[in-house]
């Protein structure tokens, strides 16, 4: 339904346990070109990705990740900028999954280093389209859509069901705690 009005969304895996994947491309994201059995740009980043959460699961630990998401062909316009905002909306949604930690849109946090005139996204009108030469801000500016693509990223946190021993207390006792069981070592793929 949304790709009738020319709306697509894609996401990959940004980072597993501090592999980088390259990131989407945030004027055009390339959302075909996401490999469909590991959600990824770069089939390398990919292996060395598994293997982490191989290495982690024969460990019985757990890894996490990043995931990045690109949505393409939204008006500008849609959000309000208060309360109703698409910061606000898609956060209450991603902050829906359990295992999210953390969520930045466009530079993210990045920007907090830059200044404003390397973050502020000109504009600029080519064959008739205004159109923005960056994208810092993820397609959103004051809460409210640009035109330009909907770029965010969310923190996913490693799995805490290990198999590994660690402490917990009970009945006001030091313990050791066991999970039996298979657990997954790394859930950002499926989150994906």
């Amino acid at each position: 339904w949304l790709e009738t009005m020319g709306i697509r969304i894609g996401a990959h895996l940004k980072s597993v346990a501090g592999i980088e994947d390259r990131s989407f491309d945030p004027m055009k994201p390339e959302l075909d070109e996401v490999f469909a059995d590991f959600p990824v740009l770069d089939q390398n980043a990919g292996a060395a990705m598994r293997e982490a959460v191989a290495d982690a699961r024969k460990e019985m630990d757990s890894v996490g990740g990043i995931i990045e998401c690109a949505i393409t062909g939204l008006p500008a316009g849609l959000g309000e900028p208060m309360f109703g905002g698409m910061e606000s909306r898609i956060a209450q949604i991603v902050y829906g999954i359990p295992a999210v930690k953390g969520l930045e849109f466009g530079a993210g946090f990045g920007a907090a280093s830059m200044r404003g005139s390397e973050n502020n996204d000109d504009f600029s009108v080519t064959e008739g389209k205004t159109a923005t030469l960056t994208n810092h801000a993820g397609g959103i500016l004051g809460g409210i859509t640009n035109g330009m693509p909907l770029i965010f990223r969310t923190a996913i946190k490693p799995t805490p069901s290990i198999a590994k021993q660690q402490q917990t207390v009970t009945d006001g006792n030091t313990v050791t705690l066991e999970i039996k069981g298979r657990h997954d070592p790394c859930i950002a793929p499926r989150a994906v």
